[in-house]
């Protein structure tokens, strides 16, 4: 029994297009979470790792806001970083009366970090959470 010539043919054609896309697809690092608080044009982006150097999954990050008269609102904003270690924050304040803290915890394993927008409007942090 022979093949046909057009099935062997759209049989080749298919696999020279899905290769590269099978290649390519594979490639793609995770896409990172993005949490916004609508308040302002700052934003925080955060890579949290271990001792050893590795990204650690799903670490929680926490801040508050305040804003509005006498900053008598506030919003919680938290989120976990994807599979690479990264998260990032959008919409902060460009000008809080006070700094903004974030509190970085994976497990029993904590850490804060103080950011200033109106100094730092793009801010970029590398955590490692280590026990002590």
């Amino acid at each position: 029994m022979r093949i046909p010539r057009v099935q062997s043919f759209s049989f080749l054609l298919a696999i020279i297009i899905l290769v590269p896309c099978a290649s390519f697809a594979s490639n793609t690092s995770p896409e990172v979470p993005v949490v916004d608080g609508g308040i302002g044009p700052c934003r925080a982006d955060f890579t949290v790792k271990d001792e050893a150097g590795k990204p650690i999954y799903d670490a929680k990050i926490k801040v508050t806001l305040r804003y509005g008269i006498f900053n008598k609102r506030k919003m919680d904003l938290e989120i976990g970083t994807n599979s690479d270690g990264k998260a990032r924050i959008i919409g902060l304040p460009d000008s809080p009366k006070k700094p903004l803290e974030f509190q970085i915890k994976s497990g029993t394993v904590s850490k804060s970090v103080e950011d200033d927008p109106s100094a730092n409007c793009t801010a970029v942090y590398e955590v490692t959470l280590s026990v002590h």
